[in-house]
């Protein structure tokens, strides 16, 4: 209507328009600091412009905004000479949604180890709410992110380039994180779709015969 393109026309509605891009900006720095601390500020935040202005937040809170960003950035072309950035956004992702995951019991060790052989085929075991994983086959998505997310960390140290996995939870309070094998990404994934813990271990072993 012509009214609202004259709405949108005025200064004041650019200056609107300018904060509200900036704060999506400063949001998705906040969100994705390993991504980040990879590239670096000036380029991150041209490649977080480019994305914010097709995918603006659909709630007022920006503290889990950027659901879409890694996937954003797996096909961003200024990207493409980090295949791996894409990996260790989706990394930053998981911490999130660990963060703001609903508080959830854990499970008391003694009463798993009451579990006994002739139960595996019945008992199932559910994922804590806050718990998230993944697995990369080509990249070790665990070590790059972790040395990115934390301050302090060794750049220099040699790294094993293979697949890794990782496990974020909140069982008490802080997001809690730790390479994951992919026998165990298996695992997870099998019991939160409720199969067995027989049935479990299996789909484990399906994808690694030597696991533990």
């Amino acid at each position: 209507p012509p009214q609202l393109a004259y709405l949108v026309a005025q200064p004041g509605f650019a200056v609107y328009r300018n904060t509200v891009l900036k704060g999506c900006i400063d949001a998705l720095q906040a969100n994705f600091p390993a991504v980040a601390r990879i590239v670096g500020d000036e380029w991150f935040r041209a490649a977080a412009s480019v994305h914010a202005r097709n995918a603006l937040p659909d709630t007022a809170t920006l503290l889990t905004y950027g659901q879409s960003f890694p996937d954003f950035l797996a096909h961003f072309g200024p990207a493409a000479e980090l295949p791996y950035l894409a990996d260790v956004a989706r990394a930053d992702r998981l911490w999130s949604e660990a963060h703001v995951a609903a508080d959830d019991t854990v499970l008391d060790p003694a009463r798993l180890a009451r579990i006994g052989p002739d139960d595996m085929d019945r008992v199932t075991l559910r994922p804590h709410a806050a718990a998230r994983w993944t697995w990369c086959d080509e990249h070790p998505v665990y070590t790059l992110w972790s040395r990115n997310r934390a301050s302090g960390a060794d750049f220099n140290a040699q790294i094993d380039w293979r697949g890794e996995g990782i496990l974020l939870t909140r069982p008490h309070g802080a997001v809690d994180h730790r390479a994951l094998p992919r026998a165990g990404a298996a695992f997870l994934t099998a019991c939160a779709a409720g199969l067995s813990i027989a049935r479990a271990v299996a789909a484990a072993l399906e994808v690694d015969p030597g696991a533990d």
